[in-house]
């Protein structure tokens, strides 16, 4: 679609770096801060150059309780950032060419001048040689140095490769970490992360299906888009783009997934067609899940945004590789059908697909 551009162009070229803009990650991080007392934080696609999560838990170390920060870069980044210009003395030439590490673990006012802010990290940086060192790798999150560093965290924050994001979050499962992390909305199709999210492993964080603007390291030609990003207060000549439908994702507790679904509307057969192809009904709103309906329903996608695992339970997704990804005991319990119009899951209502669907079921 037209409006993603940007993200498919970047994937097209493996181009991920998107870097986040701090008021984006203030405004979601707010949700989490009892999280992060006594905890060690890694943000392990995060050059201090370049990153804003990097940024925001080093001017927020003392207000978050922090043990430790740490944060790695990926052979150096391509983009040329002036937030922290950091001397490495005579063992490199050029910083941003090399992977390296950054570890903090406090933050004081170093420089006297009566507040702790970011002048601070920056002079602990210059004057410290234990804050920085140099990774023996290329930074690339799945090497053995890097995964190191992930073992000694207890929460990961920050925005991996979009292009990765199956591998990125198979490994913090793998090491059974607590993360925050952005990614796009459709991820929540993937037959990676489906499961994840079925069983309750992974959940949808406060924001979902958002328009960010991110910095990238290719121009922003779109005439649409640059404009939306200049309403927003970026410079488009910067290489600033807008990228819709991105989610947090995240295993840290919020409210939010503890507040029920206020359900108001009443089933009829006539409303909620049963699907050709499955034993369930379409709901064609979240809005709109019928409050006196107990059997197997088919909602949105963006049902995953208002999901409350005390008030549903997710059965599977239907899209077009449910028949080849699902379980067979639920292709049962479905009651699933092979369709000619399907494409290999899509549901199906008098002949026509519908969008992507989750089905769910209310908990009695």
């Amino acid at each position: 679609m037209a409006g993603n551009a940007n993200l498919h162009a970047a994937n097209a070229g493996k181009n991920d770096e998107f870097y986040t803009q701090l008021p984006d990650i203030e405004k979601e991080l707010k949700y989490y801060k009892q999280h992060f007392q006594g905890k060690v934080v890694l943000c392990n696609c995060d050059d201090p150059y370049e990153s804003n999560f990097f940024k925001y838990f080093a001017l927020n170390f003392n207000a978050l309780g922090l043990k430790k920060l740490i944060a790695t870069c990926y052979n150096g980044s391509p983009v040329s950032g002036n937030e922290l210009l950091l001397d490495f003395g005579d063992t490199v030439d050029d910083p941003k060419k090399i992977a390296y590490k950054v570890e903090i673990t406090e933050v004081t006012d170093v420089n006297g001048d009566g507040a702790v802010n970011l002048a601070d990290v920056k002079y602990l940086m210059q004057n410290n040689k234990n804050i920085i060192s140099i990774l023996k790798e290329n930074g690339d999150f799945r090497s053995k140095e890097s995964i190191a560093l992930l073992q000694q965290a207890d929460i990961v924050v920050t925005n991996p490769p979009f292009s990765l994001f199956r591998e990125y979050v198979a490994q913090l499962i793998k090491y059974d970490k607590k993360f925050l992390i952005l990614g796009n909305m459709n991820a929540i199709t993937y037959k990676e992360i489906f499961p994840l999210l079925k069983e309750n492993r992974l959940w949808i964080g406060n924001g979902f299906n958002l328009s960010m603007v991110f910095r990238t390291t290719y121009p922003n030609k779109l005439e649409a888009n640059r404009k939306y990003v200049i309403s927003k207060g970026y410079n488009p000549d910067d290489n600033y783009v807008k990228t819709p439908a991105i989610a947090w994702y995240t295993n840290l507790d919020l409210q939010k997934r503890h507040e029920e679904l206020i359900l108001y509307k009443h089933y009829t057969p006539e409303e909620y067609p049963h699907y050709d192809n499955y034993d369930a009904i379409n709901v064609d709103k979240v809005t709109d899940i019928p409050v006196d309906y107990d059997g197997i329903m088919g909602v949105p996608i963006t049902f995953m945004d208002k999901y409350n695992p005390d008030q549903f339970e997710i059965i599977w997704q239907a899209s077009g590789n449910t028949r080849a990804s699902a379980p067979k005991e639920i292709l049962t319990e479905l009651k699933y059908r092979a369709h000619e119009a399907d494409r290999g899951g899509c549901t199906i209502v008098h002949g026509e697909r519908t969008y992507g669907r989750i089905f769910i079921r209310r908990k009695k």
